[in-house]
């Protein structure tokens, strides 16, 4: 019989409750407003999402880094784990609680990322720091969010993955740099806006059987397609 879940921390949040729950001392999840966001062992899609994003950046100096959405720091961890010493990392998290949360309780399911010295914390919208990052451009920008690109999005204005966002995320790349996305399911619509826009697009869905995510990589370079 499964062991119950049980609540260890809260906060009420403009989408509903944020709850931690773990279950047995090692299954974690955190929810808003009854709905999973992230499960500790539903993770495949968001190593895959951190390492194709930085894949080669190790030979490359003082490589920077924007990830958007810290969440259990599982994409963070692997972006790290592709970095060298002198890399920089912003992290751009919205709900400051989801810091605390991954200091305090879920550390180690990251190998406590969110403390390496790499890391900058940026609590605000990833959209604001795409922007930003026109005057300094990123080698990699990764968005892993638990609402991905899907058809119910704005073409045109969606802050993050409408043509505006996507051009925007374009400035704020170096040259052959890479935009990597999270997504719950393949968005045709978001492939065609990112090939639109000038990038050459790869998609994977990490891991056999169950639910299968997607992970998506642009890149400004142009190259022959095909999957990663």
């Amino acid at each position: 019989m499964a062991k119950p879940w049980n609540t260890i921390a809260t906060h009420p949040s403009g989408e509903g409750l944020l709850e931690l729950r773990v279950r047995d001392g090692r299954d974690y999840l955190i929810m808003v407003d009854g709905r999973v966001l992230m499960n500790s062992h539903a993770n495949r899609s968001e190593l895959a999402l951190g390492e194709f994003a930085c894949e080669g950046l190790e030979r490359v100096k003082a490589p920077r880094v924007l990830v958007g959405g810290l969440g259990m720091g599982y994409t963070l961890r692997a972006v790290l784990d592709k970095l060298p010493a002198d890399a920089s990392v912003t992290v751009a998290e919205l709900n400051p609680v989801i810091v605390r949360w991954c200091e305090e309780y879920i550390g180690h399911l990251s190998a406590d990322a969110v403390r390496d010295p790499r890391v900058n914390l940026y609590i605000g919208d990833v959209a604001d720091a795409i922007m930003a990052g026109a005057k300094e451009p990123y080698d990699a920008i990764v968005v892993d969010l638990y609402i991905g690109p899907d058809a119910g999005h704005d073409p045109q204005d969606d802050p993050l993955y409408g043509r505006g966002a996507i051009l925007n995320t374009k400035k704020a790349l170096k040259r052959n740099g890479r935009f990597a996305v999270w997504g719950e399911y393949l968005d045709p619509g978001f492939l065609k806006r990112l090939r639109g826009c000038g990038f050459d697009v790869e998609t994977s869905r990490p891991g056999r059987g169950g639910l299968r995510h997607v992970v998506y990589l642009a890149t400004l370079k142009k190259r022959s397609g095909g999957k990663v």
